[in-house]
């Protein structure tokens, strides 16, 4: 009996846009929310999802059959999928929201991410994004994607290995005691963290280091990413409803920091501190 050809591996990468990681933060002055006329990029955890998806295809060679980007955001957002094509990736899909809609809450993208996933026809079997965006820093995308679909996931990775005919990806993550590596079928959604694992032939046999820097786009692959194909969509089509469900109140930047004091013994501190009530009456 001739043995089945294994299928070729379709990678989905959702990326979003955010405020710039260099930008200092401001509190608009309606205090609904963050000032976002600033400098916008790619959230730093997605580039490095779109590196490492690259970096597969670069090791698995003709295994990886397609790398798919995906964003949920307003027009602007068209400009970040450029980013990402130019580094690499061979299409996107954009869900277009209004420029005056709030952003989506993890759950609402989750379930937004599921219905494109049901909807490509070839199959998805590596979805890999960023831990959390640096504008919300909710953390809990991937989490939920990973649930809605009963897939296996493995998040905060630093090494991610795959096996295509074993259709599995060992994945290591950072934990507080050192190390984990879990095994996990594919279909599989990953998160990546900020480091890597980097072997060594020292006494200590694993170091960390910081993720390396996601490639820059060179001129040539700048201008192949104008031509590649971006599918666009909006929430209606999918049948998601991105109405947010938590309501800010208010946003305040937190008080300025007062310069702190000296004292000559220990009877001055504790003077000190039962003036602004920190310690209470002796026993």
């Amino acid at each position: 009996m001739r043995p089945s050809a294994v299928r070729l591996l379709n990678i989905l990468v959702p990326i979003k846009r955010a405020v710039d990681y260099a930008v200092k933060i401001r509190v608009n002055p309606e205090q609904t929310g963050i000032d976002l006329n600033v400098k916008h990029s790619m959230n730093p955890f997605d580039e490095i999802a779109v590196e490492e998806a690259v970096r597969l295809r670069e090791r698995l060679k003709d295994a990886v059959k397609s790398i798919k980007v995906v964003t949920i955001g307003p027009p602007k957002s068209a400009e970040t999928l450029r980013t990402a094509l130019a580094m690499g990736a061979d299409s996107a899909i954009h869900v277009e929201i209004p420029e005056s809609a709030p952003a989506p809450e993890p759950l609402a993208v989750a379930k937004t991410l599921r219905a494109l996933i049901e909807r490509q026809k070839e199959g998805v079997d590596v979805v890999i994004l960023g831990k959390q965006a640096i504008d919300d820093d909710a953390g809990q995308t991937g989490q939920m994607l990973a649930g809605l679909l009963g897939w296996s996931q493995a998040t905060f990775a630093s090494k991610v290995v795959v096996d295509p005919e074993l259709k599995v990806a060992n994945v290591t993550r950072e934990i507080d005691g050192g190390l984990e590596e879990l095994r996990c079928k594919l279909p599989v959604v990953i998160t990546t963290d900020l480091r890597q694992v980097h072997l060594t032939a020292s006494s200590h046999p694993v170091d960390f280091h910081f993720f390396k820097e996601p490639r820059y786009a060179s001129l040539p692959n700048i201008m192949k990413a104008k031509k590649k194909p971006v599918e666009k969509l909006t929430s209606a089509e999918l049948g998601i409803d991105l109405t947010p469900r938590l309501e800010t109140v208010k946003v305040t930047e937190p008080l300025k920091r007062v310069g702190g004091g000296k004292v000559a013994n220990v009877d001055e501190l504790l003077a000190k501190l039962k003036e602004v009530g920190i310690t209470g009456k002796h026993a």
